[in-house]
């Protein structure tokens, strides 16, 4: 399933999340890819048994393995070797770079998700709508398939309607984050029979969490003008 987003430059994000079984195969790629490394080191320590580089050997390879993921991802671009061969990549939700600590989060985790339960990252990938295992929901971040991801500029004609004298009905509205915006884009172009009521209960939704003043607005009505409040807060950046 996409998951599209639109920036606050306007720059639309479409990114497909990586499902479970490509996930499994570029983890075990990775573990192929460590089992080599393992086994090359352990072979080459044969011809250094005597020399004092021998006595750094086990621990340069044990904090190679430690640190595997979290090196190559933040230094090769959020991809590990079997990531690059699926085509696989780690971004923010938002699809930008994450940052060190959305990296760290994520293998801070790894044991959690991976090693001591053995399943809770299976479950949290298999239950979460961009599959996402704990690591990835801690660091905000997510694994897409990379021939997927697409950045598309976003003709600023389609808000034209935002005249120089438009005037925001929600100041709330520059509150919205862009997973916010998203669902209710989402939301108001469903085409399915149960419409009216998913956007009732998103309309109550958001004016719980923005507090919204009362207004004589439909539900449909005050959502869509949240969005060009938005996008009007948004324009007023670039």
């Amino acid at each position: 399933m996409d998951h599209t987003i639109i920036t606050r430059q306007y720059v639309r994000i479409e990114q497909t999340p990586a499902n479970i079984g490509e996930r499994f195969l570029a983890l075990a790629l990775d573990y192929l890819f460590m089992a080599g490394v393992f086994f090359c080191c352990i072979y080459l320590d044969k011809y250094l048994i005597h020399t004092a580089v021998s006595e750094y050997t086990g621990y340069l390879l044990v904090s190679f393995l430690l640190l595997y993921s979290l090196l190559f991802e933040v230094f090769n671009n959020g991809q590990t070797p079997g990531k690059r061969i699926m085509g696989l990549r780690v971004i923010r939700v938002d699809g930008s770079v994450p940052t060190l600590g959305g990296y760290l989060m994520r293998w801070l985790l790894y044991p959690i998700d991976f090693l001591f339960t053995g399943c809770a990252g299976l479950i949290s990938v298999l239950v979460t709508r961009r599959h996402q295992r704990l690591g990835d929901l801690a660091g905000g971040t997510m694994v897409i398939r990379e021939r997927n991801y697409r950045r598309i500029p976003v003709s600023l004609d389609e808000f034209a309607h935002l005249t120089p004298d438009y005037r925001p009905v929600f100041p709330q509205a520059a509150d919205l984050s862009l997973e916010q915006v998203s669902l209710i884009e989402r939301t108001l172009h469903t085409v399915t029979r149960d419409r009216s009521r998913r956007i009732t209960l998103l309309a109550r939704k958001v004016v719980d969490t923005l507090e919204l003043p009362p207004h004589a607005l439909t539900d449909e009505q005050m959502l869509e003008t949240l969005l060009r409040d938005y996008q009007y807060y948004a324009l007023e950046e670039l």
